[in-house]
């Protein structure tokens, strides 16, 4: 199954895609807020009733688990990443990385674990 066109099925937990990384001074990831609420409504809503399309998507890059928020002003196919969370090594101009998407439920899985919607991000799976 392809989730929008940045996405493909990956495993029983996440999709997986990839996303121009591009490392900033910011203190959340960030993604184009028109993508973000796609990729949202795609995996998130039941398409019942009024839905939320701006929770934060959970995403894995490298072993670092982080929610991701839709902003106005990111590039489309952008990953917008706190440098604090990016390798040394990675700087602009922004590079094509292979991402995960955490699925629905391991997505609720690790925003509960982490006691609600912005979390410090995570090593491991």
């Amino acid at each position: 199954m392809l989730l929008y066109s940045m996405f493909e099925e990956f495993s029983s937990g996440y999709y997986f895609g990839r996303l121009y990384v591009e490392p900033f001074d910011g203190d959340r990831a960030l993604m184009q807020r028109e993508q973000h609420e796609r990729v949202n409504e795609r995996l998130y809503a039941s398409g019942e009733g009024v839905e939320r399309l701006d929770a934060p998507l959970v995403m894995k890059l490298d072993n670092r688990h982080f929610p991701v928020h839709g902003e106005e002003g990111i590039p489309s196919d952008t990953l917008a990443v706190p440098e604090g969370l990016v390798d040394d090594g990675f700087r602009s101009p922004p590079t094509l990385r292979e991402v995960l998407l955490a699925k629905e439920d391991r997505a609720t899985q690790l925003l509960r674990l982490s006691g609600g919607v912005d979390f410090e991000p995570t090593t491991g799976t």
